[in-house]
């Protein structure tokens, strides 16, 4: 049995290792926290989202960021600060528009195969993460909004996703203690939410019965191959391995770099707040479907009969991971606003960074090198793409276990190259 070596232990790691070990293969996982799930897979905004698959490769999502470029507050903040590694993932950035329409199709269609395995996983292996498949409500405060929506719509039905446009009177139909004034709004009744903590978490101990090795604590600090072998380093030792799948986030393009590969992820930071709903009067008042609000770019989710989660923004201020204050006020002034019966005393809040390729598609495939391999880049959609983009890196190592030269993968679906280009074919 060949023995593959994962890097990284939020949800894209642990559904590697997960996927890997149904492929027949013998797995150890690598996180440099003492438990699985404690960065950007802690506390994200919990929906299973194929609705949300528009990439962010627009030209009014630039605009709008040069518009808000001064403002604390604004749902999209970039650290006017130059970097190399910023400056060349925005004019990547620029040079994927033209790819905006497919790749959002591409993501929507993904997203979809994602969920049979999530919930499958989830099923066989007894894991309980507040999963309600209530769908999810897209609101809009405005014309404009609501006909880019409808735009958007198009787009994701080309990837199979039903969305149904629906009126400010179903909108509280389908969620009474929204408050406010609509326009109209958008509805998925196919998307669901969970906690992707608890899920990772489940996952991971899911991994460790199944005999994978977890190196909890143990941050990887070199990797190398050479087309026979893989070496993973930390503080403890030094192992060498059958092949190595790198999920390791915001890190990821620091450790392709010493395997030759260029893999450009920029850390864009999110924040969220988790709402203790300590009365009954809170929880009776607080929301049971899924929202999201795309003029403040917040989503929401309610995690159980005590909790409700509330996450968005984006912020390019590189590796900073610092919690400010007048970026999650705005959060809970939205709570406020929009369930004004929820009370907000006890808030908690929390920011992550979400690992996101120039393109809004993750990295998913070969490097450069035999045996080295990536699946990482997920952006926002970590949690919605997790379970598809695993099974079809677990595919690709598969395919790869010859005693030859790796081929490239005849497996549809992404096509990545150790350059950092992406091609996309047809087919899933």
């Amino acid at each position: 049995m060949q023995h593959i070596a994962v890097i990284g232990g939020g949800i894209t790691g642990v559904t590697t290792a997960y996927a890997l070990q149904n492929h027949g293969f013998d797995v150890t996982l690598y996180e440099r926290n003492r438990y699985a799930a404690m960065e950007t897979s802690f506390a994200n905004g919990g929906q299973l989202s194929a609705s949300n698959a528009e990439v962010w490769n627009h030209w009014p999502t630039i605009l709008k960021g040069l518009r808000w470029m001064l403002r604390a507050d604004a749902p999209l903040l970039v650290n006017p600060k130059p970097s190399w590694h910023k400056l060349s993932w925005f004019a990547e950035f620029m040079a994927a528009i033209p790819q905006y329409a497919h790749n959002t199709t591409e993501t929507a269609r993904l997203a979809i195969a994602a969920r049979a395995y999530l919930f499958d996983w989830a099923q066989a292996e007894g894991i309980d993460f507040d999963l309600q498949r209530r769908g999810i409500l897209h609101i809009y405060r405005d014309r404009k909004g609501f006909e880019h929506a409808a735009e958007v719509t198009r787009l994701l039905a080309a990837g199979g996703l039903e969305r149904q446009p629906v009126t400010p009177d179903e909108m509280r139909g389908i969620e009474p203690n929204l408050a406010g004034e609509y326009y109209g709004g958008y509805y998925t009744e196919s998307d669901a939410t969970g906690d992707i903590h608890q899920f990772t978490k489940g996952l991971a101990d899911a991994v460790a019965r199944r005999g994978g090795q977890m190196r909890f604590g143990e941050a990887v600090s070199e990797l190398s191959a050479n087309g026979k072998a893989t070496w993973v380093a930390t503080e403890v030792d030094r192992q060498v391995y059958d092949g190595v799948v790198v999920c390791a986030g915001v890190a990821s393009r620091y450790l392709a770099a010493q395997l030759g590969d260029r893999v450009n992820v920029y850390p864009v930071k999110g924040y969220s707040i988790t709402v203790n709903l300590e009365d009954e009067a809170s929880r009776q008042a607080a929301p049971q479907v899924s929202l999201l609000d795309d003029e403040t770019k917040l989503v929401s989710s309610r995690l159980g009969p005590e909790r409700f989660r509330v996450a968005g923004t984006a912020e390019f201020n590189g590796y900073n991971r610092d919690i400010r204050n007048d970026r999650t006020r705005p959060i809970i002034d939205w709570v406020e606003q929009c369930f004004p019966g929820v009370e907000t005393r006890q808030v908690v809040p929390w920011a992550g960074l979400r690992p996101m390729m120039p393109n809004m598609m993750p990295r998913v495939g070969e490097g450069r090198r035999p045996g080295v391999f990536y699946n990482t880049g997920h952006g926002h959609l970590g949690w919605t793409l997790s379970a598809i983009t695993a099974e079809q890196i677990a595919q690709q190592v598969a395919h790869a276990r010859v005693e030859a030269p790796i081929s490239a993968p005849t497996l549809s679906g992404f096509n990545h190259h150790g350059d950092g280009d992406t091609r996309t074919r047809s087919g899933a």
